[in-house]
């Protein structure tokens, strides 16, 4: 029953992680399938949740695990990681510092840039008081960096490369995304852009979305499977959003600050597991769980008392 109820709170927990982070990749698919045919609606939200579920969010972490252990290839990863032999489980388990001191950088740089530079509602009282002081961010990241990557040499070599990658991918993450902004606005602009060149658009930015919630993930668990269907859970729920609710999520503003501090969190605890500080599993879904519940109840709240507003003028 313990495992049962474990296996339940972890899948809840990716696939709370999986669709707060990508209401923002959401909202860009609504705005460009406005755009579009039907049948080239249809195809996104039919064949795109194949290829958003299966080949992003099932590949992503295999290829994360392959790069764990490239001498098994990646045949021989694929099958080690929907095995159940506990001595696989053990050297995945064993090679995984590296992996999660990536993730971990990744995610608390993503949360840092939010915090400093990227607007947004605020949701606690000091993010008002951050982003005034977003000249600090590239100083301390750069710092953080610097000090995690001196003291991973001396226990891991590898920990302290993996520090390094996740920095990298953050800013090739970040730099694309903002890319993708700007060409978005340009999209939308051009009536004379064919549907399948906004379908490939929508495809690399998802994909693009995916690796918060791919990196994520491994603070939930290092299993592949259960990876592979909370993020395919989550992944199918935004694209029914897309089509069907987004306005409607879009009015609970905090949403993102609930899925930023997870972030953070998740980050740090992946850090802390590289470094032999072994954090409880059941830890990561039930601060996300609780997080994420904060920032809704916050925003349905903030929407009561604005709809009450209104009413009474």
């Amino acid at each position: 029953m313990p495992e049962i109820f474990f296996l339940i709170l972890t899948l809840v927990g990716l696939s709370l992680f999986e669709i707060v982070t990508s209401v923002d990749n959401a909202v860009i698919n609504a705005d460009v399938l406005r755009t579009m045919s039907k049948q080239a609606r249809r195809w996104f939200l039919i064949w795109g949740i194949f290829i958003a579920v299966f080949l992003i969010r099932g590949l992503l972490p295999l290829i994360t695990v392959y790069s764990l252990n490239p001498q098994l290839g990646f045949w021989g990863t694929m099958t080690a990681a929907f095995n159940e032999d506990p001595a696989i489980s053990q050297a995945i388990e064993n090679s995984a510092p590296p992996l999660l001191m990536a993730g971990g950088i990744f995610l608390i740089f993503l949360f840092l840039h939010w915090l400093f530079l990227e607007p947004k509602y605020y949701g606690l009282v000091v993010e008002n008081y951050i982003e005034r002081k977003g000249v600090w961010f590239f100083a301390l990241v750069s710092v953080l960096l610097t000090t995690i990557v001196w003291y991973s040499i001396h226990i891991n070599p590898l920990m302290a490369f993996g520090a390094v990658v996740g920095s990298s991918i953050f800013f090739i993450v970040h730099g694309f995304r903002e890319n993708a902004e700007k060409k978005e606005a340009e999209m939308l602009e051009n009536s004379k852009m064919s549907d399948w060149s906004k379908i490939m658009y929508l495809e690399v930015i998802d994909a693009s979305f995916s690796i918060d919630g791919v990196f994520g993930a491994f603070a939930f668990t290092l299993s592949v499977p259960i990876i592979l269907i909370g993020n395919g859970i989550g992944a199918v729920v935004v694209r029914q959003l897309t089509v069907s609710n987004i306005e409607n999520v879009k009015k609970y503003k905090y949403l993102k600050n609930g899925a930023m501090y997870s972030v953070a969190f998740l980050g740090a605890i992946m850090v802390m597991d590289s470094f032999g500080m072994h954090i409880p599993p059941w830890i990561s879904p039930i601060i996300t769980i609780l997080l994420i519940s904060y920032f809704f109840w916050k925003s349905k709240n903030e929407l009561s008392l604005t709809k009450s507003a209104k009413t009474k003028t």
